[in-house]
């Protein structure tokens, strides 16, 4: 049986996802992806998949916008659809969403979109682009197809564009972090640390978390990535780290105390899950994905402010709040809920159900 992925955003979290989920899948079926080129797409990552996935890049693919209004992209999904004659097609984000379904011909094939954050729920753009998204995603969703939401949260959504939408939770390859999860210390590092981890870009919130540092002088706060926004951050009690190998990333979050996602909206994101299994303080906005996976006070800390961020923050220095039991409760919840071979068996149990 033939899988063809379709992922014009070949980065960050849709291309994690697409590792961890392959790496399972091509034990079963034959896999193959069809990806476009996107400034954080890493200049190996072909390296970065098993080597029995046929990976097919796209030239037409040419970024969110330009991907969708570009009829050569169309008509590359559809040439691709035809010589590999898949018998199941995974779409993976808006754009792929979106062309997927209106080039390939879905009563014949089993054709399913996973939005990885809805476009319309974007807070960069104004309310009639975010209209205009939302339309796009109705018509689309009109197709013989299924939506797969990546957490519950998202999946409320979905359901308002077609009833037979489902989800399925994000997870994590567990084996690969566990040399990183080690028993909550005691005490707090020193210095005591706040990190996050992105693109530093609109939708990550990057003004909130230079405010929280600023509010928190003593405190040492690190942003594991790099972007366009990078001059929002001035605080001088930040570290910027760029872009630098996931294993130095990984090691700077097993190495901190606090993990912060102040992001205005989210899917379910896979560096939440990260820094839960590895026993962090997680603190994180109100937005769909954050709340579904965080409940307050049990395995971190919904926030909805400012001074919330930084009450909870002093609160657990000064042990007002049992950080151990709440660390260690956010692990095993990732391992038992949030695990990459959950997520692909339950993905697989998806694939062979007849889409109504």
């Amino acid at each position: 049986m033939k899988i063809l992925h379709i992922a014009e955003p070949f980065a960050t979290g849709v291309l994690s996802f697409l590792i961890d989920i392959t790496k399972r899948q091509v034990e079963k079926y034959e896999v193959y992806i069809a990806y476009g080129i996107r400034p954080l797409t890493p200049p190996n990552v072909e390296s970065l998949f098993d080597e029995r996935i046929h990976l097919i890049k796209v030239e037409n693919f040419k970024g969110a916008l330009g991907t969708v209004i570009n009829p050569k992209a169309y008509l590359d999904v559809h040439r691709l659809y035809n010589q590999i004659k898949p018998d199941i097609v995974h779409l993976h984000s808006s754009a792929s969403g979106f062309v997927g379904r209106w080039s390939i011909p879905c009563n014949k094939t089993k054709v399913f979109y996973t939005p990885h954050g809805f476009s319309f729920l974007m807070q960069d753009g104004s309310a009639l682009k975010r209209k205009i998204f939302w339309l796009l995603e109705y018509l689309s969703a009109k197709r013989y197809s299924r939506i797969i939401a990546c957490s519950e949260g998202e999946c409320k959504e979905a359901l308002k564009l077609a009833k037979n939408s489902t989800y399925v939770n994000n997870g994590i390859d567990l084996e690969e972090l566990k040399p990183f999860l080690t028993e909550t210390p005691a005490a707090f590092h020193n210095p005591i640390t706040v990190c996050t981890s992105g693109r530093i870009l609109y939708q990550k919130n990057p003004s909130l978390f230079n405010r929280i540092a600023q509010s928190l002088p003593d405190i040492h706060f690190i942003w594991i990535g790099e972007g366009e926004l990078k001059s929002e951050l001035t605080a001088p009690n930040i570290e910027i780290t760029g872009w630098i190998p996931r294993e130095k990333a990984l090691d700077i979050v097993k190495s901190s105390d606090f993990f912060i996602l102040p992001s205005l909206w989210e899917g379910l994101p896979i560096s939440l899950l990260e820094a839960m299994y590895l026993k962090k303080i997680c603190l994180v906005s109100n937005v769909i994905g954050n709340r579904d996976v965080i409940h307050t006070g049990k395995n971190g800390f919904i926030c909805n402010k400012l001074e919330e961020y930084t009450s909870l923050i002093r609160r657990c220095i000064n042990g007002e709040t049992d950080r151990l039991t709440i660390t260690e409760q956010a692990s095993k919840d990732v391992e038992n809920s949030y695990n990459a071979a959950t997520m692909a068996d339950k993905y697989s149990e998806i694939y062979c159900q007849p889409i109504k």
